[in-house]
């Protein structure tokens, strides 16, 4: 393990000139209008998607339910705002691009909860499986980018112990600052989230990681945990990507996994300041995951900001709010590492995972060159992979030869592709060679099936 002073790191990794940070993180987060429409995608996670739960001309409040998950690995969808289901159609989805079935909402009405809902609950009286339920039927999935769904997370294997519960408050992607608000502006209510997870896993060990460029809110955080001895405030160095899971765990816990391992084979769990943030609203106010900050920045709005949003909103009055740019180049969901780059401003709309809207006035490009095996794509991964080889071995699509390389235990963080002197796009070359090795793997079962099913 490496660090910077009394730091906590690990090996790899790069150090951007800038984090652009500066631009958003001394803005109070603000609510949004709401949208006069709002897109509710059946497939916000990872997993099975939602099943639309309503039809064309029902009238829903806030809050309710309108898609329900289909399997243990899904997560319900909510109304984000009251109205009239006016479609359920498809849409391209802004970060698979896979056209997915969507409940437009037209705004009517108060903005008014569903029954049962917004009502204050005694989380002390609450059972491990009563948070997982809340959790659940809030329809929580990781926000930090991952949408992986949190009951799922919160309900380990039986064979396997929590050890340790790490919340990361690194933030480390450019840019983005909706997670230091909160740790700044909601600082009790995410203690009290994290709370609500130790007493959910059983677990009476838990850290709080925050990058040393935020040390008003590891202070902040510091302050409102006291002298509780079973949390911990650690100060990261800034380094990205150090709020990965697999890096978080090596710099506060010292303990090594393989990529394609889950935090618990160690004995951790992970959760993102937003996560918990909405933890803490499902359980302790019984409101589900319908709006979350977003941090809307980048050179091609004249007014980064911080929003309160909710979850389905069209991006384009949110950025005319903003001030868009008309030299604006390219708009990301996400931060300028591994983001997003969105196509079309007038049909894209937020889901669960969006917690930024960057926007840039210039989009650079550049001619792609051979590998010069210079070695600096090897020293900046943080998973200890060859991306030079793999790169070369995708492009030439030897998919086979760059599995035995380990190509699916790369995170596509974009380390390499950063520091790649000759700008190779290495990134996009694994994305591509796990795509078609899942297609191929699909082609496969289909042919299976068909070869099995039984002769009419």
């Amino acid at each position: 393990m490496s660090v910077s002073g009394n730091l906590k790191s690990f090996k790899g990794g790069i150090h951007p000139p800038s984090d652009w940070k500066e631009l958003s993180r001394n803005k109070e987060t603000v609510q949004a209008p709401l949208p006069d429409f709002a897109y509710v995608y059946m497939s916000q996670h990872i997993g099975a998607p939602a099943k639309p739960m309503v039809a064309k001309g029902d009238k829903v409040k806030k809050g309710q339910r309108v898609g329900e998950a289909q399997a243990f690995v899904s997560a319900h969808t909510h109304a984000p705002i009251a109205g009239e289901v006016v479609d359920i159609t498809f849409r391209s989805h802004p970060v698979s691009g896979a056209r997915t079935q969507v409940v437009v909402i037209k705004r009517e009405g108060e903005d008014e909860w569903a029954d049962g809902l917004n009502k204050p609950t005694d989380v002390q009286n609450l059972s491990p499986d009563d948070i997982r339920n809340l959790i659940k039927e809030a329809g929580i999935v990781g926000l930090g980018g991952a949408a992986f769904p949190t009951h799922v997370k919160l309900s380990p294997p039986k064979d396997k112990k929590v050890e340790a519960i790490i919340l990361n408050g690194a933030e480390c992607e450019p840019y983005l600052t909706c997670d230091y608000r909160l740790m700044m502006e909601k600082t009790q209510e995410v203690v009290e989230g994290l709370r609500i997870i130790m007493k959910c896993l059983g677990c009476n060990n838990a850290y709080i990681g925050i990058e040393a460029n935020k040390k008003d809110s590891y202070e902040k955080v510091k302050q409102v945990v006291g002298t509780d001895p079973n949390i911990k405030v650690e100060l990261l160095e800034v380094k990205y990507p150090q709020g990965a899971e697999h890096q978080l765990i090596k710099a506060i816990l010292r303990r090594e996994f393989k990529p394609t391992q889950l935090p618990v084979e160690v004995g951790a769990v992970v959760h993102n300041i937003s996560t918990t943030y909405a933890i803490y609203e499902a359980v302790r106010h019984k409101r589900p995951l319908i709006q979350r900050v977003v941090t809307v920045t980048g050179d091609g709005v004249d007014s980064p900001t911080n929003l309160l949003l909710r979850i389905g909103s069209p991006i384009e009055p949110v950025l005319r709010q903003a001030g868009l740019r008309d030299d604006a180049k390219r708009i990301i969901f996400g931060g300028p590492m591994m983001g997003i780059a969105q196509p079309d401003i007038a049909e894209t709309t937020t889901i669960k995972g969006t917690g930024g809207i960057l926007v840039l006035r210039s989009a650079e490009t550049w001619a792609s060159h051979a590998c010069i095996r210079c070695g600096k794509c090897v020293e900046a991964c943080p998973y200890g992979l060859n991306p030079s080889i793999l790169s070369i071995l995708c492009e030439a699509k030897n998919f086979q030869a760059a599995m035995e390389f380990n190509l699916m235990e790369c995170k596509e963080c974009g380390c390499c592709t950063y520091v790649c002197t000759s700008r190779r796009p290495i990134v996009h070359l694994v994305k591509t060679a796990k795509f078609e090795l899942a297609r191929q793997k699909a082609r496969e079962q289909a042919k299976q099936q068909v070869a099995t099913a039984p002769a009419k």
